[in-house]
């Protein structure tokens, strides 16, 4: 992903007269750092270290000034010691050195032989460019402490999934003496390995991955070990990460990280990373962000020199440049593509569908702004993306597949015209849905392909990259979904990288790019990354670009970040809008015809403006007038017509103040004197049916007005005065949320809820409301607001119902209650913490204001739950998707059992009385009705 990888360690190897049997000589930091035996601290430190922040980062600084100290240069050391011992291949002549080269099978390392001691010997923090020999840098260190220090582990190794067989291998061919196991498989096959494999501890080396990691963490939990190394270590950059929590409660006795991204978006990554390999040095994450806090220390070049001697002492860096002078270059260039027709469709349906939320000026809802970015995003990749977007049945790969979408279209261009250079291609996409199309794609086309995906199981994907890299592979393409086949696969037999789709995060890119730009790679890379012009992966790549900006400068150039990273709505929203302009304005397919060649000097024209990077200046927040935006955008036909004029005087009048109907006769009979006073002709307009005989009515009504009689304009006056005058719009909202709240017949409380009012004027109110709401203009949506607040009434009165019949049958309910769970128990929640939530919710009454809330503190408090840590973390409501099992949706499963339960009960009760029904009594009800029925007859029949 990024040039960098950075092997990082915790500890020094053992001194040269230490006994293997002892643990390794380990730093400390200085006493004055530590606790008191009695476990006090020194107060006058304490107080100190509170109260200047200076001192506390000089306290920092001499700290690992003291590491530095005890990790003196080789040297510096005696020439006997062992940390001096060659451990690279001997120097050989040149002769012979020709002779090794000529051996297939005998690889070598690219890198310095000093540098490889550097690591063995100093124990610092390597920062390797990606693929610059950090496996053999890793397993030459474990190879050293078998067979120099007699430390054969047990070493663990943490690896990502499609690195595992790799990293096998390169035990094997490396140091063949040190046995090394794979942790990998389904549930028994782990289970058979533990018990036959791990458990007799015949092994040195335990390689796995993340995944069995946290599946058997009590596995791992049981062994002290020597080593513990974390290949890609940026999956632990966030500390509260179940990985990054897991592997801390691991015994180790050094601690190695390997990455070529230690920092991808903010420093506080970076301390996650050194306070996994030295807890004690680095213990505070607020004083580490507070040291190096932007907003006091930018541009602070002395702060800046500081944070590189605190880094120096734990940090090895290699780049390529350095180590492999005769690595070919790497060429990225970006292909700008436009909409096709139908991808122009479903980008305006998408906008159009969310019109509401973009339109809106005020609270905006993150989690939809996301959901609006990634619809757009599969819109750009390709509309198929989407339900019922591909033509069928029949479902048909043909050309459809690529003229529907502006990125194929330059793919099927792309993909001849490097074949026909003897390159080899890897694409690189997001979604696992666009790798399905691509696949189609390729059988279509008759191109040989690999697939890697997350789903991939291991042994299929090592057979894919196997096929793929065998010497004359007839293998022409290999996609790869960007997460899971963008870390630590050697591709270098490819030379083209195809990035479909930008991830936000441009380390991820950078990973996958690296996939063929590696030590071994002969010929130049070319990187092609698919943008589609004036939409929304614009703006993601821009912002990646700058993201990109923080690795270069803290870690490569020493500077400070500039800004939080974090996407906020207002950017969300600039993103959603870039483009829309131009998108409702077209209507036509962008795509044309152009040759590649036209379509790739376009875009190395386009990225030669876009080298400079403009400084960065003091903005000001801009309140973006989005309603303004978006009524220009969507303004795309003819302009309407003028609207009817109206008489310059007219009373502000609304529905909701019921004036009489009079009234509105009489106005109407104004506006329309007024129109014939103007010479007001009225258009035509051809929405409407029948529009010609609609406009001769209209203008006949005009010019057959006259003026308002002086009778009629006392009249208007007096029924002027008749309206609720005195209701407003925030009135009417107040009566129609208390209607929803209290039910239409709970006029006390309804009158409570309306401000300003007195009981007697809402009561007036509301009976006038009741005779007249159907002459309101929304009338159904406020009926529909009504009914759903009325009907959650009822609900709530059937739920305490049950409830109490529920309570009623136990003397004491807190220790019997039994709940009928029937099929539908679950696992999460135990019979004790139910019984408790029922109880609880019955005692505080379930209509309660905030009975959640206060459920969940009484769970807090309640002694029996006091070690019960997963019914004491439950939140009070079910905010989002994310939280499923809260407390209101349990409550609401526990009810919804207890109203079962309470039926069959019912029904059960009512079958029982129908059974104790005596015979006697139904036959001399029969008798009776039979007899009523007769002398009914009779009186039927005397009538007639």
């Amino acid at each position: 992903m990024s040039d960098e990888e950075i092997p990082s360690t915790s500890s020094e190897p053992l001194p040269e007269d230490e006994e293997a049997k002892d643990p390794p000589f380990q730093l400390k930091p200085p006493p004055k750092a530590l606790p008191k035996a009695e476990g006090e601290v020194d107060p006058e430190y304490e107080e100190k270290r509170k109260t200047d922040r200076a001192n506390r980062f000089e306290f920092l600084l001499k700290q690992t000034e003291l590491f530095a100290h005890f990790i003196q240069p080789a040297s510096q050391k005696s020439p006997t010691s062992p940390l001096k011992v060659k451990l690279g291949r001997p120097r050989v002549k040149q002769d012979e050195k020709q002779n090794l080269l000529s051996v297939g099978d005998n690889r070598h390392r690219r890198t310095e032989q000093e540098e490889d001691e550097e690591l063995l010997s100093e124990s610092r923090k390597a920062a390797n460019v990606l693929g610059l020999g950090k496996t053999l840098q890793t397993i030459a260190l474990l190879g050293y402490l078998k067979h120099y220090r007699n430390i054969p582990g047990p070493h663990m190794v943490l690896v990502p999934k499609s690195t595992l067989h790799n990293w096998m291998n390169e035990f094997k061919r490396w140091v063949p003496t040190l046995k090394a196991v794979c942790l990998i498989g389904d549930k028994d096959a782990r289970a058979a390995f533990i018990r036959d494999v791990m458990m007799p501890g015949e092994w040195d080396v335990c390689v796995t991955s993340y995944e069995m990691v946290i599946r058997e963490k009590s596995v791992f939990k049981k062994f002290n070990w020597r080593y513990l190394v974390i290949d890609e270590a940026h999956r632990i950059k966030n500390e509260k990460s179940k990985l990054s929590e897991i592997v801390r409660e691991f015994k180790t006795t050094n601690r190695l990280l390997l990455t070529g991204t230690p920092l991808q978006n903010n420093l506080h990554e970076l301390w996650s990373l050194l306070n996994f390999l030295l807890p004690d040095v680095f213990n505070s994450a607020n004083d580490f962000d507070s040291w190096f806090d932007t907003n006091n220390c930018l541009g602070d070049q002395k702060l800046v020199e500081r944070l590189h001697a605190v880094l120096r002492p734990f940090l090895l860096r290699r780049i390529k440049a350095e180590v492999e002078k005769n690595l070919p270059p790497k060429k990225e260039v970006k292909i700008y593509l436009g909409l096709s027709k139908m991808q122009r469709e479903w980008y305006t349906r998408i906008l159009m569908k969310d019109i509401d939320i973009l339109n809106s000026s005020g609270k905006t809802d993150k989690m939809r702004l996301l959901n609006i970015l990634m619809q757009l995003r599969k819109c750009c990749n390709h509309p198929y993306l989407f339900d019922g977007a591909e033509p069928g049945p029949p479902y048909t790969t043909d050309t459809h597949l690529v003229t529907n979408s502006g990125k194929m279209v330059a793919l099927d261009k792309l993909l001849p015209k490097v074949q026909e250079q003897g390159s080899r291609v890897l694409i690189f996409s997001q979604m696992t849905r666009v790798l399905d199309i691509l696949e189609d794609y390729c059988m279509w086309r008759g191109y040989e392909y690999c697939r890697l995906d997350g789903n991939t199981p291991h042994e299929a994907r090592q057979e894919a990259i196997e096929a793929y890299n065998a010497e004359n592979s007839i293998k022409f393409i290999f996609m790869l979904s960007t997460r899971a086949g963008g870390l630590g696969i050697n591709l270098a037999t490819a030379d083209v990288v195809i990035l479909y789709d930008s991830d936000w995060n441009p380390q991820v890119d950078l990973q996958a790019m690296d996939r063929a730009h590696r030590i071994g790679q002969k010929k130049p890379v070319r990187v092609f990354r698919l943008i589609t012009d004036n939409t929304v992966e614009e703006r993601i790549v821009e912002r990646a670009e700058m993201k990109l900006r923080l690795d270069s400068i803290v870690i490569q150039q020493g500077r400070l970040m500039e800004q939080s990273n974090k996407l906020g709505k207002d950017e969300m929203l600039q993103m959603i809008r870039h483009g829309a302009t131009h998108v409702f304005a077209s209507k036509d397919n962008e795509l044309t015809d152009e040759d590649i060649n036209t379509i790739l000097e376009r875009g190395a024209k386009k990225l030669s403006m876009m080298e400079w990077i403009e400084p960065p200046k003091r903005e000001r927040k801009a309140n973006y007038a989005v309603d303004a935006y978006f009524r220009e955008a969507l303004r795309v036909s003819e302009p309407r017509a003028p609207k009817a004029p109206r008489p310059p005087k007219q009373p502000n009048i609304q529905d909701f103040q019921f004036f009489p109907p009079r009234l509105f006769e009489l106005l109407e009979m104004e506006i329309l004197f007024y129109r014939k006073t103007i010479g007001y002709k009225v258009p035509r307009s051809p929405d409407i049916p029948n529009s010609a005989q609609v406009q001769k009515e209209e203008q006949r009504k005009i010019d057959e007005a006259g003026p308002l009689s002086p009778e009629e304009t006392e009249e208007k006056e007096k029924l002027l005065t008749q309206g609720f005058t005195s209701w407003n719009k925030r009135d009417f909202n107040q009566f129609i949320k208390a209607n929803e709240k209290y039910g239409r017949d709970d006029i006390d409380n309804i009158a409570r809820e309306v401000e300003g009012k007195n009981p007697e004027e809402v009561i007036e109110y509301s009976a006038i409301f009741w005779e007249r709401c159907n002459e309101l203009q929304d009338i159904e949506k406020i009926m529909a607001q009504i009914e759903r607040g009325e009907a959650r009434i009822q609900r709530r009165i059937s739920i305490k119902k049950a409830l109490d019949a529920k309570i009623a049958r136990y003397k004491a309910p807190f220790h019997q209650l039994r709940i009928q769970y029937g099929t539908n128990k679950g696992k999460n929640y135990t019979e004790e913490e139910d019984r408790f939530l029922i109880c609880m919710l019955h005692k505080m009454g379930f209509d309660k204001e905030n009975v959640y809330e206060e459920l969940r503190q009484c769970v807090r408090n309640a002694p029996q739950f006091r070690f019960d840590w997963f019914i004491k973390s439950r939140t009070a409501m079910v905010y989002c998707l994310l939280f499923p099992q809260e407390l209101q949706r349990r409550c609401n499963t526990l009810i919804s059992l207890i109203e079962k339960e309470n039926m069959e009960i019912e029904e059960k009760e009512r079958a029982e009385k129908k059974k104790r029904t005596p015979k006697s009594q139904t036959t001399h009800k029969r008798k009776a009705d039979a007899s009523s029925e007769a002398t009914g007859r009779k009186e039927k029949k005397a009538r007639a």
